[in-house]
């Protein structure tokens, strides 16, 4: 009897802690579907019905309302700030996502981008990798921490922002937040997306982890002309001294780099590249690369990217009749700039580059400086340890973006930004702002898991 009494008892733990493993996938599945099928589509969806979802979920598990917080900057404009309290014996951390998504038209997809649809072993829908995964691990997590009681020794702040997809261009988003409800969101750190588990061929690779991030900038390079009758050219055409300064902009290298994060990246991802690659990784990550290394390397634009900073033409007007000489002749060109280089010594640049006093130089956006976060060993140990459990044998890898996310708002505010997502995903398909984008069923259950756990550490 004692026997099958014990065996009762084990049949009975093992039934409840399937129990309770299933609840939260159950609950992260329902609050991800929500989330995804709320059209919000940063020109034309509503972020503001989103974040009252949210706000629904977390006040119905028990977080009290004077802590759930719903900013409204503007119609169908929605943020959510929720908070919760710890002892106070540490500063706060933030884990943040962006609830706005870019647009996805119906007859481009294989389904309905409005609709999460499971099929072969995928979530596919608008905006399941970019950003809504993260914000409903977030949102799951928080409401598993109030329901078991945990007390961290720092407050959790979750921070669901809209127009990340944007850059926060009209300030109704996290810029909104850090000018207007700055206290409220103060912090230590923030876990924020940016890197995830890459894959390639169904086998997991690396961790990744976004420390930096590349300064955007854009400039308008243009030559006016008094213009004319086409049939009487003469030598100074606008179009073709506009074209002269493109032409050198695209012969110039800016000087190689590195910092911190980009030397780690380097070192580390020089394992998983054939032997000559990796030789050449190394010796720069050193700085023992010779010419003929860099130039090697700065022939991949990957690679490229994080060696140094960029500037491309991406858009060109000219002329206004086929008939007639070109009075004016514009082009843009994007700039994403090291983090701690100056932006007046790379107008000087620009400048130099094109040669030419008839070429005007204009920046069209004000870009948002920030320097890299540090690898900390308080944040850095905790991931390492965690990834080792999740999947063992993989490094983790610190990186920096060559794109953009509102982690650089948050950075130039004085908190430092980790883009940590847990998510595995095939690094040779990315779908994020793409056609039928998706996210592995297993990979999401498996991320979630993995940021309820590394929440619960960095904020004991």
């Amino acid at each position: 009897m004692k026997l099958i009494a014990v065996a009762m008892g084990v049949v009975a733990g093992l039934a409840f802690s399937s129990l309770a493993c299933a609840q939260p996938q159950k609950l992260a599945r329902d609050i991800y579907k929500e989330l995804v099928e709320i059209d919000t589509v940063t020109n034309s969806g509503d972020t503001g019905q989103a974040a009252d979802a949210m706000a629904a979920r977390l006040k119905a598990a028990g977080i009290p309302a004077a802590d759930i917080q719903v900013f409204k900057p503007a119609p169908k404009k929605g943020n959510v700030v929720a908070r919760l309290r710890g002892t106070g014996k540490k500063k706060p951390m933030i884990v943040m996502a962006h609830i706005d998504v870019v647009d996805a038209k119906r007859e481009d997809w294989s389904l309905d981008p409005f609709v999460l649809t499971e099929k072969d072993g995928y979530f596919y829908g608008r905006g399941t990798g970019d950003d809504k995964f993260m914000a409903t691990a977030f949102v799951t997590n928080l409401i598993r921490y109030k329901q078991e009681n945990f007390k961290p020794s720092r407050d959790i702040i979750l921070i669901l922002e809209t127009d990340e997809e944007i850059g926060d261009a009209n300030k109704l988003g996290i810029r909104w937040l850090i000018e207007n409800q700055r206290q409220l969101i103060d912090a230590e750190f923030a876990l924020n997306e940016g890197g995830g588990v890459g894959m390639k061929n169904g086998k997991v690779l690396r961790n990744g982890i976004q420390t930096a991030e590349k300064v955007y900038v854009d400039y308008r390079i243009e030559v006016t002309n008094r213009g004319g009758h086409s049939s009487v050219p003469r030598k100074d055409n606008a179009i073709y001294r506009l074209a002269a300064g493109l032409e050198r902009l695209g012969k110039f290298e800016f000087p190689v780099k590195l910092n911190e994060t980009t030397r780690l990246w380097f070192e580390r991802s020089a394992a998983m590249e054939a032997p000559q690659v990796a030789a050449d990784m190394r010796a720069l990550a050193a700085g023992t690369a010779d010419a003929a290394a860099i130039a090697r390397l700065s022939a991949d634009p990957s690679f490229n990217a994080q060696m140094r900073t960029t500037c491309v033409a991406t858009m060109l007007q000219g002329g206004h009749a086929p008939n007639a000489l070109p009075q004016l002749a514009r082009a843009n060109v994007n700039c994403r700039v090291l983090p701690g280089e100056s932006i007046v010594e790379l107008e000087t640049t620009l400048a130099q580059i094109m040669a030419d006093y008839e070429i005007k130089v204009t920046r069209t956006y004000e870009p948002t400086t920030s320097q890299p976060s540090p690898l900390k060993p308080e944040i850095m140990q905790p991931i390492e340890k965690l990834t080792a459990k999740f999947w063992p044998g993989i490094p983790v890898i610190p990186s920096m973006s060559s794109g953009a996310t509102d982690g650089s708002f948050l950075r130039n505010a004085g908190i430092p930004v980790y883009g940590h997502s847990g998510l595995a995903s095939d690094i040779d398909d990315v779908r994020a702002h793409g056609r039928d984008e998706r996210v592995g069923v297993k990979a999401f259950d498996d991320g979630v898991e993995y940021l309820y756990q590394l929440v619960k550490t960095l904020a004991q």
